[in-house]
């Protein structure tokens, strides 16, 4: 077909795609644009085994490009948008907990520890020393406060240990120990170097036996050499140099000249750095760190969650003492306009009216700072459930604790010689402890290697080769009836030929040997394993010294959740004294044998009451926190999945004993269920 017909047939071709291609514009347009992924994927935290390096395969220069982290992703997860209703947060106790583990800043800065450890792994396979992990318990989240070890424990080859606000008795500080102390390690990683070289250079002559009056020369070096250090202390090194120079002398007789050698070198430690124990040292002592990783992380996540349950407990029961101040406050108001009534029927004399006044600002007052407080709680729990307030929703709602205590009818009761057992075998601080102690056994044993004088046996072997083309400005070529000469001349040799000459044992380069070096009062190595004792049998100690703590933690929890709960029954047959006592004084008032003072005071000993009440319940409940956190069985009793916590995506709602939803999730008033 020719160009002028088929221009009508693509033009009518085109219009019709563009005609179909209208609606379609259209419907692109209006259509809903795909929902996002949900907050809480992405918020989930993303763990990747920094302990395995790049490979050189499929990319050869991977190992050699800069990894990138994710930037934090500080949105929160979408759970927290379900709770949000009518600009209030309902919050079940199972649901702080769930929100915490996602959102929780003091979490999400530990959750790092675990890949920094990693890298530690990796850097110690290549050979190199380890810079130790922080196993510090964050705890900038202001709100509640349970106590114990928590603390900050270094480990690692000395340093600062880094911790933020670690809280207890822990070994925080400076820690500066002998686990990076032994023989020094060659790098297990192999180091493959070179040196490309290009020289000319013209000098004049100094001397009539130069030949010529200005000298010229040049060479060319390709240098390579390998090297790699073995874990059973050793050492290969392999060179090969390459040579190939031009020269106008005449007492020259290549030019140009080519010159190899190559040199293999093997050496063994057979004192000092022998065998594996120290040259692995660092590569177990990094994978026990690891593992200190992940039970630091699991006493970060058991402190920020009974820290997350003695918040809620204190937002509870802000709310108790606000309906406690309200009730008072209310009843003070009653009596006042009472009082005037009586006043005005005189009745009652108008001092009366004076003092019900004062009750009234008094306990207005009280429920002013008793509000306050009540807002505070609120900030403090959102803060510590979120991982940024930014959103004007979130930073004005409320928050509704739809959750209650319920009290057992009978006291569980565990013998105690089982809670100090679980106790021993489950807290975080011992497993700590038990693997810095294997660390330090570690580290003794490389320490004592140190002590020997260094002991190396070496072979090598190696050749040279020479080739190149005469030199056409040599003596013997320019005169080759020179009595000095010979009749032949050189024959060419080429770059092949000088390589064969490396193997072909023409001109070999081998032997073996030892290296002996003796300090003679070896007091550094002395004052340094003496040292690693001394600290050993510090830790072990220490470790004594914790297991101490540990059942005396025991038992005071123990003992405080029977006085805890003997208080709260102490104060709830006070609370039904006071009332039944305001009732009998408000039923004398209205037959006239009683006044508004005496009312009063029977009112205002129910609200001391109540509020004591409130508080022995709050005591009782977190006294049960602090036994579970005592006896290592925190997260056990509230259901929560280590692997949760550390992805930072609950997929098991936590389960939180002793609790109970409350009948209607609108009042707040509830007292709590005996």
């Amino acid at each position: 077909m020719s160009l002028p017909r088929l221009k009508p047939v693509l033009q009518q071709a085109i219009a019709c795609l563009l005609a179909l291609s209208m609606p379609t514009l259209g419907l692109a347009q209006e259509a809903t644009p795909p929902a996002a992924p949900s907050a809480a994927k992405a918020q989930q935290y993303q763990r990747v085994d920094y302990s395995k390096p790049n490979s050189h395969f499929p990319n050869p220069l991977a190992p050699y490009m800069a990894r990138q982290v994710a930037t934090p992703n500080l949105a929160n997860t979408a759970r927290i948008e379900n709770l949000l209703r009518d600009g209030k947060i309902y919050l079940s106790m199972d649901d702080a907990i769930a929100l915490a583990l996602e959102n929780n800043l003091d979490i999400a800065i530990a959750r790092y520890n675990l890949n920094i450890a990693d890298t530690d792994v990796l850097r110690a396979k290549a050979g190199s020393s380890i810079l130790g992990v922080n196993t510090g318990v964050v705890q900038n989240t202001p709100g509640g406060g349970i106590g114990g070890l928590g603390g900050q424990v270094g480990s690692g080859t000395g340093g600062t240990s880094a911790g933020s606000g670690g809280a207890g008795t822990g070994t925080g500080g400076l820690v500066v120990s002998t686990l990076g102390s032994g023989p020094n390690i060659t790098s297990f990683d192999p180091v493959l170097s070179s040196t490309l070289q290009f020289d000319h250079s013209n000098s004049k002559a100094s001397s009539a036996f130069i030949g010529v009056p200005v000298l010229s020369q040049n060479t060319q070096t390709f240098d390579f050499a390998y090297q790699q250090g073995f874990q059973t202390g050793t050492n290969l090194s392999v060179g090969f140099n390459n040579t190939r120079a031009t020269t106008n002398s005449p007492f020259t007789s290549l030019s140009p000249e080519l010159s190899s050698g190559f040199k293999a070198t093997i050496s063994q430690h057979l004192l000092q750095g022998f065998g594996f124990a120290p040259n692995r040292r660092f590569i177990r002592i990094a994978k026990n760190n690891r593992e200190i990783s992940d039970v630091a992380f699991r006493l970060q996540i058991i402190t920020t969650v009974n820290q997350i349950q003695s918040m809620y407990w204190d937002l509870v029961y802000a709310y108790e003492f606000v309906r406690v101040q309200q009730e008072s406050l209310a009843f003070a108001q009653k009596t006042l306009d009472d009082t005037k009534k009586q006043v005005e029927i005189g009745t009652l004399a108008p001092i009366e009216v004076v003092r019900a006044q004062s009750t009234v600002a008094t306990d207005q007052q009280s429920l002013t700072v008793a509000q306050t407080n009540l807002q505070l709680q609120q900030l403090l729990m959102k803060n510590a459930l979120t991982r940024s307030l930014q959103d004007p929703k979130l930073a004005d709602a409320e928050v509704i604790p739809t959750s209650t205590a319920k009290l057992p009818e009978q006291e569980p009761v565990t013998p105690t010689q089982e809670l100090v057992n679980d106790a021993l075998a489950h807290r975080p601080e011992l497993a700590i402890a038990r693997i810095n102690m294997t660390n330090n056994e570690i580290s003794n044993k490389a320490v004592r290697s140190s002590l020997l004088p260094t002991l190396d046996a070496f072979a090598y072997y190696g050749g040279t080769g020479l080739g190149g083309t005469q030199n056409p400005a040599s003596t013997c070529a320019a005169n080759p009836s020179n009595p000095f000469c010979t009749n032949d001349s050189i024959p060419t040799v080429g770059y092949g030929s000088t390589l064969n000459q490396l193997i072909d044992s023409s001109a070999p380069d081998k032997g073996v040997g030892l290296t002996l070096n003796i300090p003679l009062r070896n007091r550094s190595a002395q004052a340094t394993q003496i040292r690693s004792q001394l600290e050993y049998r510090q830790a072990q100690i220490r470790l004594q010294q914790i297991e101490n703590q540990v059942r005396i933690e025991v038992r005071n929890a123990q003992f405080a959740v029977l006085q805890n709960r003997a208080s709260v029954q102490s104060a709830q047959a006070a609370v039904d004294l006071a009332r039944q006592s305001l009732d009998a004084e408000q039923k004398k008032y209205a037959l006239g044998a009683s006044t508004s003072t005496l009312v009063l005071q029977n009112q205002s000993t129910l609200a001391m009451a109540e509020s004591t009440l409130v508080s022995a319940m709050a005591a009782y409940l977190k006294s049960r926190l602090e036994l579970d956190r005592s006896a290592g069985q925190s997260l056990e009793r509230a259901g929560i999945i280590m692997d949760d916590a550390a992805r930072g995506e609950v997929t098991h709602s936590p389960a939180v004993p002793y609790v109970t939803a409350r009948p209607d999730p609108q009042s707040v008033a509830a007292p709590p269920q005996q």
